[in-house]
């Protein structure tokens, strides 16, 4: 599981457990101070948008607002429907947080990867990674991870022995599988393209420049479309507007997480928070060479943090634009994207992309090469396209009869 980290590639001693424990810590500290600061960071953005105040009492700026409403959360009642299936009800909110947690252990913040560093930093003698864990399988345990999360949503809304929760999950699984088939193709792409599936080796890949001053990213490598369905997906998954409707409370009051009071609501209400920063810190580590960038003076790790930082809060800056801006789709026109956009469009780019590598590699020429798969590609999208009018004719005529 952590193989990949030069700390335990020699004897574990106690020096290394204890290099261990303290990256556990300050991990799971960063997230939580960046979960607080990112629910603090979306109502000021808000705010500014919609020409309001925000939060401004609790702390300079209203920056303690976060922690004064979770120190309310906890003495609130703490409720449990008559109804509901205790273990499974309390079960739930666990399930949507610690995946969040178990994500963010795999993304590298820091280390430095300029002139052809590789991102090691030297802590009590030993030699490590700014990163939890750096298993040979990360992005297969991003995704698992992503996955489980479903789980916290769906099991809640069935265990609360409610109507319009349950309503709330079935909504959920349907929407994150959906969205989940694309999110998985889009990585492909950039597996393909850095040819691992080390979270620390794809940042290993971009690091440096492609072309002159560009930076050599899997946003330009991949050639745009995978970080736009990724992003798309990711916002899907983390059903924030405008695909928030899993909770969609002018239908389903609160949906999934109706029937949570105190300390589990307040879990539910972390976990969407912590899961947006998770989820950007993996954008930019999957498509904007994550911590790497150059390093101006002083020591190269620290730059690393800083540049991982820079793009993170870039990226969270555009969830809380779009949030704040654009308003929510219905749900036949959320599934149309996800099952008749991004599912085709992210398949036919891995496959155009796949004969690109295949014929670089094989000495093909490659414009005519990419002009066949442009070709076939553009053909299938007729098809569906032509399928899916078909279907849509067919339906408004057992409509009309």
């Amino acid at each position: 599981m952590f193989g990949g980290d030069p700390l335990l590639a020699g004897n574990v001693d106690l020096a290394v457990v204890l290099i261990v424990l303290g990256k556990v810590v300050v991990v799971f500290a960063l997230l939580l101070v960046a979960t607080q600061l990112m629910i603090w960071f979306e109502r000021k953005v808000i705010s500014d948008f919609q020409n309001r105040i925000g939060p401004n009492t609790a702390g300079p700026f209203g920056i303690l607002q976060t922690l004064a409403d979770g120190i309310k959360f906890f003495f609130k009642e703490d409720l449990v429907p008559e109804r509901a299936d205790r273990r499974v009800f309390v079960l739930a909110p666990l399930l949507s947080v610690v995946p969040a947690f178990l994500l963010f252990s795999i993304v590298p913040f820091g280390g430095d990867f300029s002139n052809g560093g590789d991102g090691s930093v030297e802590l009590f003698g030993h030699t490590t990674y700014l990163q939890l864990a750096d298993p040979a399988i990360g992005i297969l345990f991003a995704l698992a991870m992503s996955s489980v999360a479903v789980y916290g949503v769906m099991l809640a809304g069935w265990s609360s022995g409610s109507k319009y929760p349950l309503i709330g999950s079935v909504r959920a699984s349907a929407q994150m599988i959906s969205y989940e088939a694309a999110l998985g193709l889009s990585v492909c792409a950039v597996v393909l393209t850095s040819g691992t599936l080390s979270t620390h080796g794809i940042v290993m890949s971009q690091a440096g420049s492609g072309w002159g001053f560009v930076p050599d990213w899997n946003l330009i490598a991949t050639g745009f479309v995978p970080f736009v369905v990724f992003f798309l997906a990711s916002q899907a998954e983390l059903n924030r507007p405008p695909f928030d409707l899993v909770e969609a409370e002018q239908e389903l009051v609160g949906s999934y997480h109706t029937e949570y009071s105190s300390i589990r609501f307040a879990l539910f209400f972390v976990a969407e928070f912590m899961n947006s920063v998770t989820m950007a810190a993996l954008i930019v580590t999957l498509f904007l060479g994550g911590p790497a960038g150059p390093a101006l003076i002083g020591p190269g790790w620290l730059w690393g943090v800083i540049w991982f930082l820079v793009k993170v809060l870039v990226l969270l800056f555009v969830f809380v634009w779009i949030r704040g801006t654009v308003p929510r789709v219905r749900y036949d026109q959320l599934m149309d994207l996800g099952w008749k956009v991004l599912i085709p469009l992210s398949l036919g780019w891995l496959l155009l992309l796949a004969t690109f590598w295949v014929a670089r590699d094989q000495g093909w020429n490659g414009f005519v090469t990419i002009a066949i798969g442009g070709a076939i590609g553009l053909v299938g999208y007729l098809l569906l396209k032509a399928a899916v009018a078909t279907s849509r004719a067919r339906r408004l005529e057992g409509v009309v009869d």
